[in-house]
Formats: structure tokens, C-alpha cells, sequence
């Protein structure tokens, strides 16, 4: 079931934590005019086709390359816009889509500074989405988008509906065995089936818990402290829903990873930085998926 009530005490908890995450970059905009992305190669390698393996933006980089040229790609939810307007400097024609007003004005402003061209629509997706024709070649969900999403069916069905065909739908995701552990490392919460979660301490500053990785123009102290006064509701996903859901909106899945890293943030509090902007467990040893990923096609 959509619960669209929930999704607006959600926005209210993105719009109070919003400034907060953006108080600990610096000069983001510079750093785009400059030619830096916030993208990792996983997601990346997802969306070309390739990989898992190598350094694709490294090599991009060097080669001058803007292989999603002529694409046009839907990055939802796009939150402030960094990995959109990174997107964007692969080349594609990008919309970026965020329930959260203060989201979407500093992705606005971001693109204005650093002279990137690209769409932003506050909108609630299950609203968004609906209302749009076919026409994108790719739609791409990135790093704790799907916990706020009420139902994968229709979520999903939806962005089938506006996939070209032939169109792809690229996700990457922290693992849903990992979100089943609280801010302490502690086993807490359930295991997929939609289950509704209410966080009571809202959207965490969690820019300034993972530092630099997630600030890759830059790191500030910025905002010190921060407490979110909105509480959150979530929604626990497992992987079999995630990808049953693709299936049952008709999508072809083609691509599932998984991966022993979190990528940009501390998910867990044992978890050490390590080359890449890479986030694993201290100490070493076994190690569990930390991230998923996916890609599926709408039949042509």
C-alpha cells in the first residue's frame, strides 16, 4: 500500500538534514566547474554495461569520454544533486526528482554555479513517476533510496512505465542484511516484507559521520551536533522483494551484484575508509554484503 502520508513526514525530516549534510562540503560547485564527480565506479559499470571490476571514472576521466551522450536518464530520488549533475557530466540528459523541497533548491542552485545543465522536480515519486510518458533510457535509484519507498510494486511497475523500450532500470543499494543493524551494530531491525520502521532520531548527519568520503570537494566541520526534530518511517526491503518486484512490473532482470564494501558512508560504526571512498569492517576477516546492485531492461 502507497502510504504518501508517510512519505511527507519523511520530507520534513530530509528538509531539516538537508543543510546540515550541505554545511560539510566545500565550494561543491568549484569542485564540478573543475571536472570532479561523486559518483563510484560501481554504479557507473552498472549503467555502461561493464565491469564490476576497474577504474571506469578514472579512465573516462582521462579519456574525455561522455559515454551516456544522447541518453536520457531519470536519477530518482536525486536528494541535492550531486550524483545528478556527476551524471549529467557523463553526458546524459538528466532529471533529477526529490520529495524534499530544500533538496531540490540546492540541487538548482548547485547546477546554476557550476554550469551543468539538468532538470529537478519536487515531487512525491509515486505521484511523479505516473504522469510521465516513456521516454527515458535509463532510470538509476542510488545508496538508501529504497527504505523510503512504501511499495515496490507500484514503485516499480511506474518506472517501467517510463522506460523507452530497451530501457534499463540501474540500482545500487546498501545491502538489506546491513540495515538490519542500528547505529550501534546492534542486530535490531526486521528483514524485508515492507516492514514499517519508525526512526524516532530522523535523518542523522550522517555527511559528518562518514567524513570526507562523502565530501569528496572537501570536508568542513560545518554544522556541529545536529539533532533532526522529525521522526522518520521506513520500509525494511529484502532482496528477494526488491527484485521479485522487477520482475512482476515485467522488467528483465540482466545484472545482480553484491559487494563487501559500503561505498561513501560509515553504515556501520566499525567500519574503516579504505582507498576508493570505501567503508569496511575494522579488523578484517569475513565480510558481509554491504551493498546490491542491479540492472533490468523493459523488453523491446
Amino acid at each position: 500500500m502507497i502510504r504518501r502520508d508517510l512519505h511527507q513526514h519523511n520530507r520534513l525530516a530530509w528538509d531539516a538534514v538537508t543543510p546540515a549534510h550541505s554545511s560539510h562540503k566545500r565550494d561543491e560547485a568549484g569542485f564540478f566547474r573543475a571536472g570532479g564527480t561523486t559518483l563510484f565506479d560501481d554504479e557507473v559499470h552498472l549503467l555502461l554495461g561493464t565491469g564490476p571490476e576497474g577504474h571506469v571514472l578514472e579512465d573516462i576521466r582521462a579519456s574525455g569520454e561522455r559515454p551516456l551522450a544522447g541518453l536520457r536518464l531519470l536519477h530518482a530520488p536525486c536528494n541535492a544533486g550531486q550524483d545528478t549533475l556527476s551524471l549529467a557530466r557523463l553526458g546524459a540528459d538528466v532529471t533529477g526528482v526529490d520529495i524534499s523541497p530544500t533538496a531540490i533548491a540546492a540541487a538548482q542552485t548547485l547546477a546554476e554555479d557550476a554550469g551543468i545543465a539538468a532538470r529537478f522536480a519536487v515531487a512525491d515519486l509515486y505521484d511523479w513517476l505516473p504522469a510521465q510518458p516513456a521516454e527515458f533510457d535509463l532510470v538509476l535509484m542510488s545508496y538508501g533510496a529504497l527504505i523510503w519507498m512504501s511499495d515496490l510494486d507500484a514503485l516499480f511497475a511506474a518506472v517501467a512505465g517510463v522506460l523507452k523500450p530497451g530501457g534499463r532500470f540501474v540500482g545500487i543499494e546498501f545491502h538489506p542484511l546491513a540495515q538490519m543493524y542500528d547505529e550501534r551494530g546492534v542486530l535490531t531491525y526486521p528483514y524485508g516484507g515492507g516492514a514499517h520502521v519508525v526512526g524516532e532520531t530522523g535523518v542523522g548527519d550522517y555527511v559528518a559521520a562518514s567524513g570526507p568520503a562523502l565530501a569528496p570537494s572537501g570536508f568542513l566541520e560545518g554544522q556541529v551536533g545536529f539533532q533532526n526534530p522529525h521522526a522518520t518511517h521506513e520500509f525494511s526491503w529484502g532482496v528477494a522483494d526488491i527484485l521479485g518486484a522487477q520482475l512482476k512490473a515485467g522488467l528483465v532482470l540482466e545484472v545482480v551484484r553484491e559487494y563487501p564494501y559500503a561505498n561513501g558512508c560509515r553504515i556501520l560504526p566499525n567500519m574503516v575508509e579504505t582507498p576508493g571512498r570505501r567503508y569496511v569492517p575494522a579488523g578484517g576477516g569475513a565480510v558481509p554484503p554491504l551493498m546490491f546492485g542491479w540492472s533490468s531492461r523493459r523488453p523491446a
